[in-house]
């Protein structure tokens, strides 16, 4: 089992409420509420970093390549999709 830490989080009286409200009302802990949230936060932000990171690799072998696929030849295969005739991916 990993090791736990414990970390404080400072809330406005306001939020504080809302947050006790929503866990009667979900039957959770306040805790797993803010343990749910900060998890799915981090997830959609290090998915966010990890493409970003994808993007700009992309960009710097655009800059030294030049190669890349025609935005006609994309919508092709795109509108392809589905029917008998579905084209193959470009390269």
């Amino acid at each position: 089992m990993p090791k736990t830490i414990n970390t404080g989080v400072k809330l406005d009286e306001t939020l504080h409420s809302r947050l006790k409200t929503l866990s009667m009302v979900k039957d959770r802990t306040p805790h797993w509420l803010m343990k749910a949230a900060i998890e799915e936060y981090v997830e959609r932000e290090e998915t966010y970093e990890q493409e970003k990171r994808e993007d700009m690799e992309r960009w710097q072998h655009y800059k030294l390549t030049g190669h890349a696929i025609a935005h006609e030849t994309v919508d092709a295969w795109l509108g392809s999709w589905g029917s008998e005739s579905e084209l193959p991916c470009p390269r």
